[in-house]
């Protein structure tokens, strides 16, 4: 981040904010011309500041409202066991995260489905066919407080 100045930093808040705003209307928040912003939006691409653009869905409106935090210990720890787990999990659609932990479990996925049938008919058919899982762990959210995919600096 030392390589970034003011400017660059304005930059990447603005996009994480709206990252469909034209690079026009995004000099004139700025107080610059649309050449540089340009030019400075490409290096942030190219250096690797920026990693991706993405729409961000509703998830209620998209069938997905209920949240459930999964933590799971593995039976094995071998590496082979490990990477077959992950191959495993990155292939179920409804883990939207998954994290390698330290503590009491192993992996904590975080899941979105519509409902608790659902998400019994995730565990039940999806969840339990992976091997080694020795046991699991799953926390319903009841409400979210706060959910941002901004990074702050």
């Amino acid at each position: 981040m030392e390589n970034l100045d003011k400017t660059d930093l304005l930059i990447l808040k603005h996009l994480q904010e709206n990252s469909s705003i034209n690079t026009k209307d995004l000099a004139s928040k700025l107080f610059l011309t649309v050449t540089p912003v340009y030019e400075r939006i490409k290096r942030l691409e190219r250096d690797g500041y920026i990693t991706k653009y993405v729409a961000l869905l509703d998830k209620k409106k998209m069938n997905r409202g209920m949240t459930v935090f999964c933590n799971v210990r593995l039976k094995e720890h071998a590496k082979n066991v490990g990477s077959n787990f992950v191959k495993d999990i990155v292939a179920l659609p409804e883990i939207i995260e998954c994290y390698n932990i330290a503590g009491d479990y192993d992996f904590m996925l975080k899941i979105l489905v519509k409902d608790m049938e659902s998400y019994q008919d995730f565990v039940m058919n999806k969840l339990s066919t992976i091997e080694n899982i020795g046991n699991t762990n799953s926390i319903f959210v009841m409400g979210e407080i706060k959910h941002s995919t901004a990074l702050a600096f």
